[in-house]
């Protein structure tokens, strides 16, 4: 019997959900009208006089596709105990090593983005064997990243492009996203993930341990909202011109009360009020120039956070800037900041590692002629080198625990 994969579920359930989600909003637009219409004669307003509106409205529209809510999908593919316990432990154990009460270190390793839910299953395995062996000394937590940015133009990301053929299924995506996160976390791997829609977050509600801001959004004003918002710890990069006054900026913005436009669960317009976020912090990932990891970038960084009351935590990406996109460079990286923890450097809480089940990347092309496990967008390592990593960031964390 052929095995049913991830995505085929999928989109199994997609094609269920879809007539659901069109009688939905066919009953939500026929009760407002009917509302509408008693409210008109209620206050005795007069009948609106029809316009010649077309050519001013949905110029560039191609087309309209109905959504699915992320109240419907959350009613179908609810949150599991496991998978809430899963979230709920990791953001408190993250929160405690950004706020110094636990000595470990946050360890984020995984897929520059998911592609392949298969495959990302299979390394979440991986991932659950080293939270299991170096628990003690890092808490491990898997990037599940599946939405990417792009530069210019390129593949978007398994919740925009699930098919990786520009079909551009949203509600596959939508689905897939919310699928794979719930089975991830089912087996006990928390997740992280990287912000760029401040509506995608509703599909993965109580499914997220962590939350980047990424280098392009440090600016922007939606993600430091959303950001002061989330449920999750969060991370702000540098930008790409490593700019550490920006990122303490956005970490200002962040972390106080905001009100913004959202959505509701059920796909509403609403007003969203936030707290503001507290747990914010620094990622430090390389910049256009060069790296910012070493011992005088950190102690720059520490300088700046302290000028500004903010505790010392810092989180370094061992990938992107920092090791010139070059997966053997992460190695490097993390020698570096493991060395830095040894010696007893406590302004250190994290590390960022790309990687997948197979080394490399490899170029977009027909899904069925990819290498399975390898990356179709940054080089990441392979998993001999990403425990190799993980292993000598958990002695250096005893080293500092000796120091």
């Amino acid at each position: 019997m052929t095995k049913v994969t991830v995505l085929q579920e999928a989109e199994a359930l997609k094609e269920r959900l879809i007539p659901v989600q069109q009688r939905l909003e066919a009953a939500a637009q026929a009760a407002q009208k009917e509302v509408l219409e008693a409210v008109a004669a209620e206050i005795g307003l007069p009948e609106a006089e029809a316009s010649h509106v077309t050519p001013l409205i949905d110029a560039r529209v191609v087309s309209r596709t109905p959504l699915l809510s992320p109240a419907l999908l959350s009613d179908v593919l609810p949150v599991s105990e496991q998978s809430a316990a899963t979230t709920l432990g990791a953001r408190t154990a993250i929160t405690n090593i950004i706020n110094h009460s636990d000595d470990r270190l946050v360890v984020i390793v995984g897929p520059c983005s998911i592609h392949d839910a298969d495959s990302a299953l299979e390394y979440a395995a991986e991932v659950r064997k080293w939270r299991e062996q170096y628990g003690k000394e890092l808490e491990v937590v898997m990037r599940a990243y599946m939405e990417k940015p792009r530069s210019e133009l390129g593949w978007k990301g398994l919740t925009y492009d699930p098919l990786l053929n520009d079909t551009s299924d949203l509600n596959l995506g939508v689905t897939l996203t919310r699928l794979l996160t719930c089975r991830i976390t089912a087996m006990g791997v928390p997740i992280a993930m990287e912000r760029l829609n401040a509506l995608t977050p509703q599909y993965v509600n109580a499914l997220v341990a962590y939350d980047a801001i990424g280098a392009r959004n440090t600016t922007d004003q939606k993600a430091r909202e959303y950001a002061s918002i989330t449920s999750s710890p969060v991370g702000i990069k540098n930008p790409p011109d490593g700019s550490i006054d920006t990122t303490i900026q956005a970490i200002i913005a962040t972390r106080a009360p905001h009100v913004f436009m959202g959505m509701s669960m059920n796909g509403a317009p609403c007003s969203m009020t936030s707290a503001g976020n507290e747990t914010a912090h620094v990622i430090l990932r390389g910049t256009n120039s060069g790296p910012n990891y070493s011992v005088e970038h950190v102690a720059a960084t520490k300088e700046k956070l302290a000028a500004k009351g903010f505790a010392e935590s810092i989180i370094i990406d061992a990938s992107h800037g920092n090791s010139g996109k070059k997966a053997d460079n992460q190695k490097v990286v993390v020698s570096d900041i493991a060395a830095q923890v040894a010696g007893g450097e406590k302004a250190i809480c994290g590390v960022m590692i790309e990687g997948n089940l197979v080394h490399g990347t490899q170029k977009l092309c027909e899904p069925a002629d990819l290498e399975y496990g390898k990356s179709i967008t940054d080089e990441c390592v392979g998993l001999d080198d990403a425990e190799a990593m993980l292993k000598q960031l958990a002695e250096a964390v005893k080293a500092r625990r000796n120091s």
